[in-house]
Order: structure tokens, then C-alpha cells, then sequence
């Protein structure tokens, strides 16, 4: 059972549309981390972009004010590289993607090779080519496991949406007529993952996202205290259109930044 907001001891929270809005700091952001840091909370931040390493996402938050270090950063390319560990120790892959999820896989002891792979690993890129995405396809059919980072469909952009990893894994399945198995949210795998890292459980662990179809769901079906706040992709009409309710709605991060705990339950 999720715990109540003042049994919470540990944090899991996005990072865009939470802490950080286009690369601005959300207000209170700052503050609720400070916080947790004073009261000796463990916290994680997470992401379902593989793009960028902890080290890069770091360097990214602390040029928008926030101070997160490396280790308190959980990204898709982590869980992932985290599950296929688990799954196969010292396997290998053929991987789409960037620095993240090939520095998380090499971190993990995985080989790159486009040599029949045990698995085959899309994640977040800028630079899709048809060439890799072909060779995806043959190695799937020859038999390799299909994974995917996150779900994403499409990623925001100063210009518009972007086609992001979900666009390329569909592509890929209408090829193969494989369905890739997914790591990132809304799979509760990337909470339990987290959780691990830092030792914590579900029974007193908060996770305070903003979107109802990846952070809220995954956060119910990990057996988290749910938060969703308004400062992202939901709004409350949004909110409407799901059977499910997260255990508090905030209007931001600040709404969690108090001297002392505050009960708002839904």
C-alpha cells in the first residue's frame, strides 16, 4: 500500500515538466531538493531519455540551477542496461542509440557487435539511419531479442515534436512482426530498478511525475504514493480521461516545500 506523503522516505521524480521546464527550473524545484537533502531523504531523479548520460543530464540541471549529482540521475538507458545485465550477464548487443544507453551497456559489461547479437537495443537518437534501422530488422528476424528503452512516441522540440523511439520501434515491428519488449515508464521496472539503486521500498517511496499514462500508472502498479503535478503535459481534463487517480494533484513542485509536512490527500 502507498505510503501517505509524511511516510514517504524516499523520492523518485521526472525531470522535465517537474523540475525543469525547457531547460528553465520550475519554482520550488531548488528548494524541494535542498529539502531533501536536509532531511536526508534518498531521491533519484529519472528520465525516459537515453540520450545523455548521468554526467551530461548533471551538467544540464546545474546550468538550469538545480544542484543533482550524477549518481541521484536514473535514466531508461540505466534500467535497461540494469534489466539486460540481470537477464544475460556479459551478453551482447546491436544497439540504435547514443552516449547513454552505450555507455550504460558497456558499464554493464555488455559487447557491442552487429554480429548476431543477443539483443537488439533501440533507444533515443537524433541521427536514425535506414542502414541501422535495416540491420535492426535482419538481426531481430535472425533472432535477436528485441528491446526498447522507452515507449515515447515523440520528443518535444523548440520547432515541434519530434519522432523518437516509439516511432522507430513500430517501424521495426511492422518489419518483423516482433514486439519489443520495453524498459522505460510506464513499465514499473524503471521504478523498481530505481528503487534499488537506492535502496529503498515501495511501502515509503513517493514519485511525483506529470503525465497520467507513464509516471502515475507505472507509479500505482510499483505500489508507490503517487504525485502528479500541473506543471507538465497534464492538465485536470487530461486527468479526466483515466480510470485511475494518482494520490495527490499539486500545481507544482513548490506545493512540497514546507518547514513542516503538510497532509493533502485526495
Amino acid at each position: 500500500m502507498a505510503a501517505k506523503r509524511s511516510e514517504v522516505e524516499c523520492w523518485l521524480t521526472d525531470m522535465d515538466g517537474v523540475l525543469v521546464h525547457e531547460n528553465s527550473p520550475v519554482p520550488g524545484a531548488a528548494e524541494l531538493l535542498q529539502q531533501w537533502r536536509d532531511q536526508g531523504k534518498p531521491f533519484l531523479v529519472l528520465t525516459n531519455n537515453s540520450i545523455f548520460t548521468p554526467r551530461d543530464l548533471s551538467a544540464r540541471l546545474r546550468s538550469s540551477g538545480l544542484d543533482v549529482p550524477e549518481e541521484s540521475i536514473w535514466t531508461s538507458a540505466l534500467a535497461t542496461a540494469a534489466f539486460l545485465k540481470d537477464q544475460m550477464p556479459g551478453g551482447s548487443a546491436f544497439v540504435i542509440g547514443e552516449a547513454g544507453i552505450l555507455t550504460a551497456l558497456h558499464e554493464a559489461g555488455f559487447i557491442m557487435t552487429e554480429t548476431n547479437p543477443d539483443y537488439v537495443v533501440v533507444g533515443e537518437t537524433r541521427n536514425y539511419s535506414f542502414e541501422a534501422i535495416t540491420k535492426a530488422i535482419r538481426l531481430i528476424g535472425n533472432g535477436s531479442r528485441f528491446i526498447v528503452t522507452n515507449p515515447d512516441a515523440t520528443g518535444p522540440s523548440t520547432e515541434g515534436p519530434l519522432p523518437a523511439t516509439g516511432a522507430i520501434a513500430a517501424l521495426i515491428t511492422k518489419a518483423t512482426g516482433k514486439h519489443p519488449y520495453v524498459v522505460g515508464k510506464p513499465n514499473p521496472m524503471m521504478f523498481r530498478s530505481a528503487m534499488n539503486r537506492i535502496g529503498a521500498h515501495s511501502e515509503n517511496t513517493g514519485m511525483i511525475g506529470d503525465r497520467m499514462d507513464t509516471d502515475v500508472v507505472a507509479g500505482i502498479e510499483a505500489g508507490l504514493h503517487t504525485v502528479l503535478v500541473l506543471t507538465g503535459i497534464s492538465d485536470q481534463s487530461e486527468i479526466q480521461k483515466y480510470p485511475f487517480r494518482p494520490n495527490e494533484i499539486l500545481n507544482s513542485v513548490a506545493d512540497l516545500v514546507s518547514h513542516e509536512p503538510v497532509e493533502s490527500e485526495l
